[in-house]
């Protein structure tokens, strides 16, 4: 019996499911990443940490569970920026709940 190899993927090759991703503001991203690291820091709100752990634990990097966690910061800042209501914590709290889906 001949083993043959076997055939590789090539990412490369592969067409993109969806759009491609947005663009990413290095100084907006690294703001984010720094309200996420304060919140770590300071324990407020406590689910912020709570759910680096949790993130951690289900197998994402430390530095994915903050970026994960930074989106959750976004989409609550630029909801409040859109529609003029100030900011919810137990709408931001549910948010780090439903992550890592970052959908509502």
């Amino acid at each position: 019996m001949t083993l043959r190899p076997r055939r590789r993927l090539s990412l490369r090759s592969a067409k993109p499911a969806g759009p491609p991703p947005p663009e990413v503001n290095p100084q907006l991203n690294a703001a984010l990443l720094a309200a996420v690291e304060k919140q770590i820091l300071s324990g407020s709100p406590p689910e912020t940490r709570a759910t680096v752990e949790r993130l951690v634990a289900a197998g994402y990097t430390p530095e994915g569970a903050r970026q994960l966690i930074a989106t959750a910061v976004a989409r609550e800042v630029f909801g409040v920026m859109a529609s003029g209501e100030a900011y919810n914590n137990e709408r931001y709290v549910a948010a780090l709940a439903r992550l890592p889906d970052i959908e509502d």
